[in-house]
């Protein structure tokens, strides 16, 4: 098909607000690398391709890491974005790069190794792109043979029974030697549910019970897992979801399931006139935020509640209570008031380039089962990567640790804070205007306030840290901070597995 008339198609189909990145993304007039190699920007080495593995390496430490850090940090996120002189044009296209911070007292050290999936094991051996992306198509992209013929395993880690699952959206959990990560092949759970995907936002009861969910666009079909405490999986079930949108996180209370649903739906048509993944998928503000609300024990008891339409990538934590008005449900997330970051932002970084949409905002929304109603409050605080006590997941919770303070003239945020959901009162450090912050994580300490850690890339010195803050006196700075002697790429998620 020519490439005038794709455009007009998908005009005609009402995808106008796409059309100058699907336009970009479909021509091959833009030579993305060159111009991302030209770019003058200092923050660009956040979204730099390291060219192999990463030795283990030791930091330079500030500081003592407390007892209770020590341990080992994993954190996942893309690395991989160009190939044979051909750049990505999203980042979160990446291959993934699992990184390994090992910490125990003032010694810190850290190895990072790509995760190699079938995928990127054949791309680096023909030297170029082979399959398409989420929201690249390479040219003479092959059609993929099944979701992890294209799985870049870069957003997230799950620590299980010794091993280390690389997280992804569409496809399989990919498993990791803990100590080498080494790549060990993809996790399957059941032989039915080979391939079917496995997101990257698993929920972790107090219990050690993993519940995960899948979304499989193509087919509208929703699949949910639950999982002992000892990896194996307990069920796993695939049901149709009409108009089953671009869902990345969720959360879970002591009874239920909880998502949160943006009108971001998939639309098959214009996959099939050739559209990227994340290109096929229209706004649709007129659904609003549906919300829908699964039962823990039984996957068949379904409600459906509706919010102000909205867009979110991460929730941070739900709990319910039993009132006399009826069982509400309290669920905080990141909202955007649409997605236009994801079709801008997040691929304009890919030329070295920064393109400035609004910031999500910590929002706390209650739903009432017995009405049906759902309402929310936004906090006058821009906020994203929440994390919570993990020892709280499901249940009642009042802080929340995120990154905030975005700024205007390049990527991400500036400081990482603390906040009390129910006042909204919150306390930050900021790391500085030559800092991106990236997912900070609550560490538990017993009965004491506990310990924030996390990586910043500081690119005003070319290089990354990482902090540990005390959880309470957050705003008074680092108690111990690690530096590492180069930089590493922008990454997404993480999980500490105490020494």
């Amino acid at each position: 098909m020519e490439r005038r008339e794709l455009l007009r198609l998908l005009a005609t189909a009402g995808a106008l607000p796409l059309l100058p990145a699907l336009a970009r993304a479909t021509s091959g007039a833009d030579d993305w690398q060159t111009e991302f190699e030209a770019a003058g920007t200092p923050w660009k080495s956040g979204f730099a391709t390291p060219p192999g593995d990463l030795p283990l390496t030791r930091a330079k430490v500030r500081g003592r890491f407390p007892d209770a850090v020590a341990g080992t940090l994993f954190r996942n996120g893309p690395a991989g974005h160009d190939l044979g002189g051909e750049r990505y044009r999203h980042w979160f296209d990446g291959d993934g790069m699992v990184h390994r911070f090992t910490i125990e007292g003032s010694d810190v050290r850290h190895q990072g190794r790509y995760v190699a999936t079938p995928k990127r094991t054949a791309e680096v051996r023909a030297g170029r792109r082979l399959a398409e992306g989420f929201g690249t198509m390479p040219p003479g992209a092959e059609p993929p043979t099944s979701p992890d013929s294209i799985n870049v395993a870069n957003i997230n880690v799950l620590p299980m029974q010794g091993e280390v699952l690389a997280l992804w959206e569409g496809g399989s959990a990919t498993r990791l030697d803990a100590r080498t990560l080494e790549t060990l092949g993809v996790k399957t759970w059941r032989p039915d549910f080979a391939g079917m995907p496995f997101s990257a936002h698993p929920r972790v009861d107090p219990d050690g019970t993993v519940w995960n969910f899948g979304v499989s666009a193509g087919q509208s079909m929703l699949a949910l897992y639950e999982i002992a405490p000892d990896g194996a999986l307990r069920r796993a079930s695939a049901t149709p979801v009409a108009d089953l949108p671009m869902i990345h996180d969720f959360a879970v209370t002591e009874r239920h399931l909880v998502f949160l649903m943006p009108p971001l739906v998939y639309d098959g048509k214009r996959k099939e006139a050739g559209a990227s993944f994340l290109d096929a998928h229209v706004w649709r503000p007129e659904l609003g935020m549906r919300v829908m609300v699964v039962d823990k024990k039984d996957w068949d008891r379904r409600q459906l509640l509706t919010l102000p339409a909205g867009f979110l990538f991460h929730a941070g934590n739900a709990w319910e209570e039993d009132t006399p008005g009826g069982t509400l449900i309290h669920i905080d997330y990141m909202r955007s008031d649409n997605p236009d970051p994801v079709f801008t932002s997040n691929r304009e970084v890919m030329r070295g380039r920064w393109v400035k949409r609004a910031d999500p905002h910590l929002t706390v929304a209650t739903l009432n089962l017995r009405t049906g109603r759902a309402s929310q409050n936004a906090l006058a605080l821009d906020a994203e990567f929440p994390r919570i006590d993990p020892r709280r997941v499901g249940l009642r919770h009042r802080h929340l640790i995120h990154a905030t303070q975005g700024m205007p003239d390049r990527p991400g945020f500036a400081a990482v804070a603390r906040t009390n959901v129910e006042t909204g009162r919150s306390q930050r450090y900021t790391y500085g205007r030559q800092a991106i912050v990236e997912e900070h994580i609550f560490v538990p300490d017993g009965a004491k306030p506990g310990w924030v850690l996390g990586t910043v890339l500081d690119f005003g010195q070319q290089k990354t840290l990482l902090s540990c803050f005390a959880a309470d006196q957050l705003a008074a700075g680092p108690v111990a901070q690690a530096t590492l002697p180069y930089t590493l790429p922008l990454g997404l998620h993480g999980a500490f597995v105490p020494a």
